[in-house]
């Protein structure tokens, strides 16, 4: 899937959309200990209103995020075919649209097995069918914009559980402000959640699955290699750690602010100019070197380029929009200093007798601290 195809499910999932229609919504509760302790499956349309309208946000909340951040497509790989793999065993609990209950069960229990959570949290789950128009190739419907093809998929929810104990409130029974003594268990919106099968090229793909993670800093690896079988690809934050190591194994004594903010600049430039393509632009060694280059860095140092970035991503490319910051930090012992992009070129380092310093230079001779006004001189 690419961001266009994704934008185009979430555009349109919704009941008022017209193309779109939920049939059965599994819902369980897990305790901390691996126990569920409620669960049934519904018909969407039998649902109290307001109780349809918070599961289909939540089950929309899947589809949300930064893509290649927070939304990640996974292919199955080859020994998730075999017998028992969970490429046939979602496709069969796709063609039972949720309605065998025997394999729901066994869904819900292997999501229970195989998904490590520490507290107690709920699963919501999902059949749901949109329907396909007819566009040209401008993207535009056709003048007998008929539906040509159905993509069924079913779409699932992992949502962390808030047990609230304490607190004042206002009980109509007394009229007056008592202490709560009973224990309120809040649904939060999901923490992880994935689609199967895939919509690519407008059609559904059975060869994979989208995930989604809330933290993409700290996601659940166990929902991609332990439930749906696949190979776990590097998160945000270790995506952002390799390349700063790879970047440190090349350039080595020659990683200086000017040259970290400039390489951040560039990347940055690439992401934006690129911001309206449907797939997340990427970088490899080639790409990697050519901005380097531009940047400054020596073709001797340049040469190791290849060998340092294979070992530490093999083929596989970065992914860009998670290698920027969108503001410069700076951090020494006890020292902070938040740098805006716009200001980067009026910050230096120094060594002054001996001491290496950080030079800020001011436009505007006004410096607030601690909120207050106050003026250098």
């Amino acid at each position: 899937m690419n961001k266009k195809e994704i934008n185009e499910i979430k555009k349109n999932f919704s009941e008022s959309s017209g193309f779109f229609t939920v049939g059965q919504v599994v819902s369980a509760l897990v305790d901390s200990e691996k126990n569920i302790k409620y669960k049934s499956n519904d018909l969407f349309a039998a649902l109290p209103q307001d109780e349809s309208e918070q599961i289909m946000a939540i089950l929309k909340k899947t589809l949300s995020g930064s893509f290649g951040r927070n939304l990640k497509e996974y292919a199955f790989p080859k020994d998730a075919y075999l017998e028992g793999g969970m490429q046939p065993y979602l496709y069969d609990l796709l063609k039972s649209k949720l309605t065998d209950q025997e394999k729901v069960d066994s869904y819900l229990s292997n999501i229970v097995e195989k998904v490590a959570y520490v507290s107690t949290y709920t699963i919501f789950a999902a059949h749901c069918t949109y329907s396909v128009l007819n566009k040209t190739k401008n993207d535009e419907l056709t003048d007998d914009a008929e539906s040509e093809y159905d993509y069924n998929f079913i779409i699932t929810a992992i949502c962390p559980v808030d047990i609230r104990y304490d607190g004042l409130i206002f009980s109509d029974e007394t009229n007056s402000i008592v202490k709560k003594t009973t224990a309120d268990r809040i649904i939060g919106m999901p923490s992880d959640g994935f689609l199967f099968p895939l919509f690519s090229d407008r059609r559904g793909d059975i060869n994979g699955v989208l995930v989604y993670s809330k933290n993409a800093n700290k996601p659940n690896t166990s929902v991609v290699d332990d439930l749906l079988g696949c190979e776990f690809v590097l998160s945000y934050k270790n995506e952002k750690e390799t390349f700063h190591a790879i970047l440190g194994n090349v350039v080595g004594d020659e990683l200086d602010y000017d040259l970290i903010t400039t390489v951040n600049d560039k990347i940055s430039e690439l992401v934006d100019r690129t911001a309206h393509e449907t797939e997340p632009a990427t970088i490899g060694k080639q790409e990697l070197s050519n901005i380097l280059w531009e940047s400054g860095i020596t073709q001797e140092k340049l040469e190791h380029l290849p060998k340092v970035f294979e070992s530490a991503m093999g083929e596989k490319p970065l992914t860009a929009v998670n290698l920027i910051e969108r503001k410069t930090v700076l951090t020494a012992p006890s020292i902070t200093v938040n740098i805006g992009k716009d200001a980067q070129d009026k910050v230096r380092c120094e060594t002054i007798e001996g001491r290496k310093c950080l030079i800020i230079a001011l436009d505007d001779p006004e410096v607030s601290v601690n909120g207050m006004p106050t003026n250098i001189k």
